[in-house]
């Protein structure tokens, strides 16, 4: 079973260390963007407030410190959960990174299963991460099983499976249902920064939804906004 991830920014400044975090969260179905100073991450995490659900940010960074990065994302009241990676391992140290804004504090040297095992417990710690369904109208999509189900007046409901990407997307846009979402917004949120760029990857990935949604009776549902992208009319599905 495909288990739906986050989006997460990768702050850190060591190469090495940044592949392999990097290349071991994508393994586990995290779609990851990595920056490699404190003022690319900032500029990152400013760029579109939804684009992003946790920060994974080092202490030690070149231009603008994981500490200022913390406390200058608090001051702009950025509810962003974040992981703060260091070296520094002496009790003033842990206290001075989460009263600076860090939700963890994870010490260098450390084991991926660790680093794994921290967010899945930051996602438990904030339900809206990861909720049992999103529902909206009458289409359901059940994060438990990675599928979306349409309910009909009966009271019975048929559901299919979906990949991680066409559920990703579909939760993408019924978390914004009636608001037109552009390519850059939608690919961005889906597909980290580094990934090959494919001009029609979007409207790909769009014409794979709309063929599911389209067994529900959901034909019209997804709305194409020429010249800007794609917008989720609130769905009136029937089987």
């Amino acid at each position: 079973m495909i288990c739906i991830k986050m989006k997460i920014l990768l702050i850190e400044d060591e190469p090495d260390l940044g592949v392999i975090i990097q290349t071991s969260l994508s393994h586990h179905q995290y779609v990851v963007d990595w920056a490699a100073d404190g003022k690319a991450g900032w500029e990152y995490l400013t760029k579109d407030r939804d684009t992003y659900s946790l920060a994974i940010i080092d202490w030690m960074l070149p231009k603008i410190s994981g500490i200022e990065l913390c406390q200058r994302l608090r001051a702009e009241k950025y509810t962003l959960p974040i992981l703060m990676l260091t070296a520094r391992d002496r009790m003033e140290d842990k206290i001075t990174g989460l009263d600076a804004g860090a939700d963890d504090y994870l010490v260098k040297p450390f084991g991926m299963e660790e680093l794994l095992a921290r967010l899945r417990a930051l996602q438990r710690r904030v339900p809206t991460f990861q909720p049992d369904r999103l529902q909206l109208g009458n289409l359901r999509l059940d994060y438990g099983n990675n599928a979306m189900a349409i309910a009909n007046p009966a009271g019975t409901e048929r559901s299919v499976s979906l990949t991680a990407k066409e559920f990703q997307l579909l939760e993408y846009l019924m978390q914004h249902p009636d608001r037109t979402l552009t390519h850059d917004q939608i690919r961005n949120r889906i597909w980290s920064l580094d990934t090959e760029s494919v001009s029609n990857v979007v409207a790909a990935q769009i014409r794979l939804l709309r063929k599911k949604l389209a067994e529900f009776g959901c034909e019209n549902s997804i709305e194409t906004v020429r010249g800007f992208g794609y917008r989720l009319n609130s769905p009136d599905c029937h089987q």
